[in-house]
């Protein structure tokens, strides 16, 4: 399994138009086939500050994401709404052994 979390600092003025952008992303991204989760949060200490939560059955899964016609189109809009670089962190889904 793996997991990421994509933190994304949106410009305050383009906050609704990001929204509805990124709501077909989330759509097409949970009928993925691999699809775990694929949630957007928003943070609720920062504005315009929102985290995207994905899990995927495989690294297979994740890169057949990102060369989907619904994650590169999102991606060439969403240059427009940022307000930082995307934070992405990756994570092996398996629980650490203590």
């Amino acid at each position: 399994m793996i997991i990421i979390h994509a933190g994304l600092t949106v410009q305050k003025e383009k906050e609704a138009a990001f929204l509805a952008e990124v709501k077909a992303l989330v759509e097409a991204s949970r009928a993925e086939s691999g699809n775990i989760q694929y949630d957007l949060m928003k943070d609720t200490e920062k504005e315009s500050t929102f985290l995207m939560v994905e899990v995927w059955e495989s690294q297979e899964a994740v890169q057949k994401h990102n060369t989907s016609e619904h994650f590169v189109a999102f991606g060439q809009k969403a240059q427009s709404f940022m307000a930082a670089p995307t934070d992405v962190k990756i994570y092996a889904g398996e629980q650490v052994k203590r």
